[in-house]
């Protein structure tokens, strides 16, 4: 990525998509997280750009805009239930869900077309003993230790 008076532009090629474009870092940012939202892990071969792009710390970086499977995969959450239980739930608190349960663990699964959880409530049972995340009355919150074991911070 080149940069002249605020300004950027930029060429990327993953796979079979490309994108080339000029404008303020900020739509230029937009742009090249949307692309690497659409492309899968095994479709990114190739990066061509003229500069560098910190894709490591884009993919480590959380956003609104991220799709629930981009995230799951991401996050760790396609090796067991249990962590596709808990990176859900931090995915939901991401996007501003304040109330997490069980059934809403299930519903947003379901809602996103992901692999269902065989029994929700045990994958909260296991994520608590596992220190991931603690009951509460009206449901659940992920802890500190859960935010570290999908990579991020809260």
């Amino acid at each position: 990525m080149t940069e002249t008076d605020g300004r950027g532009k930029v060429e990327l090629k993953i796979g079979e998509m490309s994108f080339s474009g000029e404008g303020d870092q900020e739509w230029l940012d937009n742009q090249i997280s949307k692309l690497l939202d659409a492309a899968t892990s095994d479709q990114i071969r190739d990066v061509i750009s003229t500069g560098t792009i910190a894709s490591e710390e884009r993919q480590s970086e959380p956003t609104r805009s991220e799709s629930l499977p981009t995230y799951l995969r991401n996050r760790g959450g396609e090796r067991s239930q249990v962590m596709r239980f808990l990176a859900t739930a931090a995915w939901i608190h991401r996007r501003g869900g304040t109330t997490l349960t069980t059934g809403l663990i299930g519903k947003t699964l379901r809602e996103n077309h992901q692999k269902k959880l065989g029994n929700p409530s045990d994958c909260l049972n296991k994520n608590v003993s596992k220190g991931y995340c603690e009951k509460t009355a009206e449901g659940f919150f992920i802890t500190a230790d859960g935010w570290s074991a999908l990579g991020e911070q809260q």
